[in-house]
């Protein structure tokens, strides 16, 4: 192929703002963030009390209008300003959604993904790539690989777009085709998948003798009992004396139900600190009386996926001596986003704080290094093969 693929680092915004949105961003950019948001919140259908003069912005859309070879739809060129205007921020977390691009945000944090080809996917080395392929779905029949890089879906490049684009895109009705073209050791491989309904619980368990591996996917408003059941079900049948809580590839969910799973361990005790320009402004603490595993021996599975509430869970029980962390440094996602509800369905998420350890360490950029670090690799997951897990099934733990 002519195209020369090395490790890069990409803005997940920048693929957003194309065409139109380009030159108007550029006249935006230049603006402080507070006369920017107090003035162009009421396009985003938040209500401003302070007006600004947006004729740089007038001249670009009326110069286009007058001149480009085509017909230029206003409504299309708001929905992409408000787009590039999230973006312009330079955050990768903060993003304005479309309503429907809502619904579909929305209904992934339940985990009702629809129908898709059964893969799991993050933000690695630059790119979107494939973390695994999930058993019995049409990608890993197909013949995708863990460690692919998505570069097409249909014929449309989306190498350099966020995971939530990526995976919104795969997402359709079931029994509907989709192009799926990847990249593997610098060459383009494209699979005709057909997409299928997927099981995607947020947390389900399996047992290995006396010890329990409880895997949580995400944190949805179900997991913190979905994992109590377990423990209350399951539990006494195989007489668990040791626990491993696989938070690998888990990109998070709701703070709420990170603080459900860690009430599990942690008594009443603060367990995430938020702070804004340094200023804590609120403590989460966990429940108190539910504390069932405060003393069974556990060992949390992490990786470079391990991301936003995971780390919370992971960072906590670190902190607390609750835990041993094995695997790899997690991603490193210590940002609250806060979800506001916009005209028409839209909506608008805004990095409005950080997340802190209940020893006061910073998550973001940092992540939560592991206690015992073993290394899974693309090529471990093609093959079958878990030495992370093996190396947690192996530790002796108190």
């Amino acid at each position: 192929m002519s195209k020369k693929w090395e490790e890069r680092q990409v803005s997940l915004g920048g693929a957003i703002i194309t065409g139109v949105v380009t030159l108007a961003i550029g006249i935006l950019v230049g603006l402080n963030w507070t006369n920017f948001a107090s003035t162009f919140l009421p396009y985003l259908g938040i209500k401003s009390k302070v007006t600004n003069d947006w004729s740089a912005l007038d001249e670009v859309y009326s110069t286009l209008v007058n001149n480009y070879d085509g017909e230029v739809s206003r409504e299309e060129v708001i929905e992409g300003a408000k787009k590039g205007i999230a973006a312009a921020i330079g955050d990768v977390y903060t993003a304005y959604m479309t309503p429907e691009e809502a619904k579909e945000y929305e209904a992934s944090l339940h985990g009702d993904v629809g129908a898709g080809i059964g893969i799991e996917m993050a933000l690695r080395d630059g790119y979107v790539r494939v973390l695994r392929t999930l058993p019995d779905n049409p990608a890993g029949k197909a013949g995708v690989k863990a460690g692919d890089i998505i570069y097409k879906i249909d014929e449309e490049e989306v190498y350099a777009e966020s995971s939530d684009v990526v995976a919104s895109k795969l997402r359709g009705a079931p029994g509907t085709k989709v192009k799926l073209t990847v990249v593997r050791d610098g060459e383009e491989k494209s699979f005709e998948l057909t997409r299928e309904t997927i099981n995607n619980v947020s947390a389900y368990a399996t047992f290995d003798g006396s010890t329990a591996i409880i895997t949580v996917t995400r944190f949805d408003n179900n997991t913190g009992t979905l994992v109590q059941k377990i423990i209350a079900d399951e539990f006494p049948k195989h007489d668990v004396k040791k626990v491993i809580l696989d938070l690998r590839n888990n990109g998070g969910g709701y703070v709420s139900a990170a603080k459900d799973l860690l009430s599990l361990w942690i008594d009443g005790d603060v367990v995430l600190v938020q702070k804004t320009n340094g200023i804590t402004h609120d403590t989460t603490y966990a429940n108190r009386g539910q504390a069932k595993l405060a003393n069974m021996p556990t060992i949390v599975l992490t990786n470079g996926a391990t991301a936003s509430a995971s780390e919370i869970v992971a960072g906590a029980l670190k902190d607390y001596k609750k835990a041993t962390i094995l695997g790899e440094t997690t991603f490193g996602k210590g940002v609250v986003q806060t979800l506001f509800d916009l005209s028409k369905g839209s909506l608008l998420k805004v990095t409005t704080a950080r997340w802190y350890t209940p020893n006061g360490a910073s998550i973001d950029g940092e992540g939560i290094s592991p206690d015992v670090k073993v290394e899974l690799t693309y090529d471990d997951t093609n093959m079958g093969r878990d030495p992370q897990l093996d190396a947690a099934k192996k530790l002796d733990v108190k």
